[in-house]
């Protein structure tokens, strides 16, 4: 139990640093010269000189990395310029927990340190994160919440009438939905869902979930307008779900152990729900679980959700 621990913890480690590594690299390569994002229109030479400097873009690439892995880890090692801070580059303080003391230096304990932002200046990542995050999880959840049950219940529907007219519809639909951009089926929703059939539905094509009122004193939530950027959001995974769920089922239905059920006069609904349905659910568990991971990208999540706000 203890090597397969430490096994996961050791393999979860070098993800983790692969990723840092790959995202470091990404955005100190490709897109260019940080400095220059950072500024924007507002670059001239001065600007550019000073930005490099305070940030350490003047530094060999090497370097740049080295000081990016000491800011992002919990153990990070620092000059001991000051007893209760640690400094990186001069330029941003995080407090930290002394560990060892070696000559000038010292390995401290901290919590990662994620920088500023390239895009909004002088505001810290981690601040970003969390004001953000709780409405992208909100958001994220009700989407594949929304995904999960329609998808079951369709791909079940799928497995069950295959080669029917109902089989073809819902395949047809899934494929439609996993092609459908996010962007345009969100104005296609908001047209269809909060302007023509406003009258009808109640939604809008503006909103946010939490309103203020005109006095700018109380806030309250208003959880019609998260509606429609749930289904946006859920329309790909739900694609997705529909077709593993029937895939799975499919294989399920044709095994030796539910011919036997079958066989022995169980009924057909606990022989597809007890047996069949919940042992086809891993691939769906699976697909599930990086769906959800993938709409928490703050950056996605709320380029769909701005649509409707």
């Amino acid at each position: 139990m203890f090597n397969y621990l430490l096994k996961k913890i050791i393999y979860s480690v070098l993800v983790i640093y692969g990723v840092l590594t790959i995202v470091f690299f990404l955005f100190h390569v490709l897109p260019g010269d940080p400095a220059r994002m950072m500024l924007d229109k507002r670059e001239d030479s001065k600007q550019l000189t000073l930005i490099k400097h305070k940030y350490g873009f003047d530094k060999p690439l090497y370097l740049q990395y080295l000081y990016y892995l000491n800011d992002v880890s919990f153990l990070s090692i620092h000059e001991n310029k000051d007893k209760s801070s640690f400094t990186f580059l001069n330029a941003n303080k995080y407090t930290a927990i002394s560990v060892l003391s070696f000559n000038n230096l010292t390995l401290v304990i901290k919590n990662p340190y994620l920088r500023t932002s390239f895009v909004k200046s002088n505001l810290k990542v981690s601040s970003i994160i969390k004001s953000t995050f709780p409405n992208t999880f909100i958001l994220a959840f009700l989407a594949i919440l929304f995904a999960l049950v329609f998808g079951l219940v369709f791909g079940v529907v799928s497995a069950l009438n295959k080669d029917k007219i109902i089989d073809r519809i819902i395949l047809y639909i899934s494929v439609m939905g996993m092609a459908l951009p996010s962007f345009f089926s969100a104005i296609l929703i908001a047209w269809v869902f909060g302007y023509i059939l406003n009258a009808y539905t109640g939604l809008s094509m503006t909103g946010s979930l939490y309103e203020i009122d005109d006095y700018g004193i109380s806030r309250t939530i208003n959880v019609k307008n998260i509606i429609l950027p749930a289904i946006t959001l859920g329309i790909r995974p739900l694609s997705v779900i529909i077709q593993l769920c029937r895939s799975s089922l499919l294989d399920v239905l044709s095994m030796d152990y539910i011919r036997t059920a079958k066989a022995k006069g169980l009924n057909k609904f606990l022989v597809v729900f007890k047996h069949a349905l919940r042992n086809s659910l891993n691939p769906v568990i699976t697909a599930v679980s990086g769906w959800f991971a993938s709409l928490l990208a703050l950056r996605n999540v709320k380029e769909d959700l701005s649509l409707f706000s």
